[in-house]
């Protein structure tokens, strides 16, 4: 009868990671079990979960290739004599963030050994509440029993199945960071944030890309445009935020098909992808050929091959995502989620690293704290980035009603922009307050260059209960594009909009 393990985790991403290692830290026997099932085309990588390989970590550094070309075009503003026009190397990119991503591989195979956690390279599923059978590639049958599971398997890309031709000819995001040759002509349907971020870096690479979304860019993000009381009249200087992203990448090169959704997808005898789809305005149908075609119509939990339903862990039938408590327990006592696969949890690296080492500490270390999902800040790294922290407004006023809120916005322009004569028309920041006593901030709303490191550091005030009257006493480093939030008192009430410039 004793379990083998005192804690076993299934997924090697960055939540189950965490807990294994903060488990190791008590002096815990502990376990991870990750296998990573290659990708429709054929793509696979190694341990380190989706931020590591196929997320966060490649994405961020191939958008940093892009905002090099940018720096290249403004450097002749700057005196530096670079001659026209410059080219970009799409495998010798990839090759140098595959060998980055690849360490990072090998870093977290010699942790877990350094911490004596017992890494198993299988795909495995419960047989029983307690114990979790798989085989190796070699094929032999391997069995782990422990006291307490953990489920941090995370998400795999969908693939819009209704589309003909979409998994036979298309690739998602776990492809794309591995190609070893450009994409070339790309076409990305449908709009989500990796949508967009990935049509961003790709275009800055000098790559013909097209996005094609049916209705409004980035669901879940700030969408509320201000409305004047005194006249009703929606001003077009409060763009919607997901719209000013979209605005500038048009701007910066992105081409969109709005109010179109594909219908199939063909192999021409070229190789080149022919892709049919429908003008929902025009009533039309249109076709293009296309070097490759990404998907990236959101991700779904990857639990299926685990056998939940055998040991009684229950799931949203909708999303299929694990539900949990504000423990991360799952319906069966012992075994716990963290991470993307998990209800109602934003789908963010940083939250499930936490998740997972307080999960851990909870477990072995005597500790009751949990993990606090609220004013969480994240950045959507699209050419000029879009961060946030807290609530967006529509969220506000459905928490609060509109008479109770108070939002503050601006535009700006970076002091780099003008040199460089760039277009600064959508840097744009929003600020929403409650109304009432301090004017608690709610939620912070940045678009302009840096956005992540801006609202990281804003997030710890907002965080602690900041208001409006406290950001107003903060100085400003000068001249910072961060500075500017503390510039907001400026702005009118009314919803008309006031333009803050620099000095």
């Amino acid at each position: 009868g004793k379990n083998e393990y005192d804690l076993l985790v299934i997924g090697g991403g960055s939540g189950g990671l965490a807990c294994a290692k903060e488990a190791a830290q008590f002096g815990r026997k502990v376990a991870v079990l990750d296998y990573v099932e290659p990708s429709p085309p054929g793509t696979t990588w190694g341990l380190g979960g989706t931020c590591v390989n196929v997320g966060c970590i490649p994405k961020k550094l191939m958008h940093q290739a892009a905002l090099l070309g940018s720096a290249l075009k403004d450097a002749q503003h700057y005196g530096w004599n670079i001659s026209q026009p410059v080219h970009h190397t799409w495998s010798v990119m990839a090759q140098s963030v595959q060998n980055y991503v690849k360490s990072l591989n090998w870093g977290h195979r010699v942790q877990l050994q350094e911490k004596k956690v017992k890494y198993f390279n299988i795909k495995g599923s419960f047989s029983d509440p307690h114990t979790v059978r798989g085989l190796t590639k070699a094929g032999k049958e391997t069995v782990v029993t422990a006291d307490n599971i953990v489920i941090a398997t995370g998400g795999r890309p969908k693939y819009p199945m209704h589309v003909a031709g979409a998994l036979e000819y298309g690739i998602t995001s776990d492809d794309l960071f591995w190609l070893k040759e450009s994409p070339g002509k790309t076409l990305t349907p449908f709009v989500f944030n990796v949508s967009l971020e990935c049509a961003g870096f790709l275009t800055g690479i000098g790559l013909d890309t097209t996005v094609m979304m049916r209705s409004v860019p980035l669901r879940g993000f700030d969408q509320a445009s201000h409305i004047s009381k005194e006249n009703q009249i929606c001003f077009t200087t409060q763009q919607q935020m997901a719209s000013l992203v979209t605005e500038h990448m048009e701007s910066y090169g992105t081409k969109f098909l709005k109010r179109c959704f594909p219908t199939k997808v063909e192999k021409l005898k070229d190789n080149r992808l022919q892709v049919t789809w429908k003008n929902a305005d025009l009533g039309t149908e249109e076709t293009d050929s296309f070097n490759t075609v990404l998907w990236a119509v959101g991700r779904a939990p990857d639990i299926k091959t685990l056998n939940l339903e055998t040991v009684g862990v229950k799931t949203n039938s909708e999303t299929g995502k694990i539900i949990v408590d504000a423990s991360e327990a799952t319906s069966v006592p012992h075994i716990y989620a963290v991470g993307d696969i998990t209800e109602g949890r934003p789908e963010l690296t940083p939250t499930a690293i936490a998740a997972g080492k307080l999960l851990a500490q909870r477990l072995f270390g005597r500790s009751s704290e949990l993990m606090d999902y609220d004013n969480v800040p994240t950045t959507v790294f699209t050419p000029l980035e879009y961060g946030c922290v807290g609530l967006s407004e529509e969220a506000a006023v459905q928490r609060h009603g509109s008479d109770n809120i108070e939002v503050y916005h601006a535009y700006y322009k970076p002091l780099e922009f003008t040199v460089a004569e760039r277009d600064a028309t959508q840097c744009y920041m929003k600020m929403v307050c409650l109304r009432e006593r301090e004017q608690r901030i709610l939620g912070l709303h940045f678009i302009g260059p840096n956005a992540g490191e801006v609202i990281q550091g804003f997030a710890l005030g907002i965080k602690c209960g900041a208001t409006y009257p406290q950001m107003m006493k903060t100085v400003g480093i000068h001249p910072t594009c961060a500075e500017e939030v503390t510039k907001l008192h400026i702005t009118k009430r009314s919803g008309l909009d006031a333009t803050v410039t620099g000095c």
